[in-house]
C-alpha cells in the first residue's frame, strides 16, 4: 500500500514507493550476537583448559565450524527475506 503526502506546492498527492533492502544489516542481528559470544567462549574455554585436553588448534578448529554455520545462516536470511521500508518523496530517512 503507498502513501500519500499533500505539497505545498499546489496541493497534489504524490505516492510514495514501497522500497526493500535485502535483509538488515548483519550487526543488527543477534545472530551476530550470538556468534561473537560463542567465539569467544570457545577462546576462553581454550585459555583456561590444559593444552592436552582443549588446544588452540581445536579452538580454531571450532571457530572455523562456527564461522561457518554464521556464513550460511546468514545467506538463508538474506535469500528470502526483505527489510520494506517507504520512499516518501522530500524524506530521505527510512523507517
Amino acid at each position: 500500500m503507498a502513501n500519500t503526502q499533500t505539497t505545498a506546492n499546489h496541493g497534489t498527492t504524490h505516492a510514495g514507493r514501497r522500497i526493500s533492502t535485502e535483509t538488515k544489516a548483519s550487526f543488527k542481528t543477534t545472530e551476530l550476537i550470538a556468534y561473537v559470544v560463542a567465539v569467544i567462549g570457545v577462546l576462553v574455554a581454550s585459555a583456561i583448559v590444559d593444552a592436552s585436553d582443549f588446544g588452540a588448534q581445536e579452538a580454531w578448529y571450532y571457530i572455523t565450524l562456527l564461522t561457518i554455520g554464521y556464513m550460511i545462516s546468514r545467506g538463508l536470511a538474506k535469500s528470502g527475506s526483505r527489510d520494506f521500508y517507504d520512499d516518501v518523496p522530500g524524506n530521505d530517512a527510512r523507517h
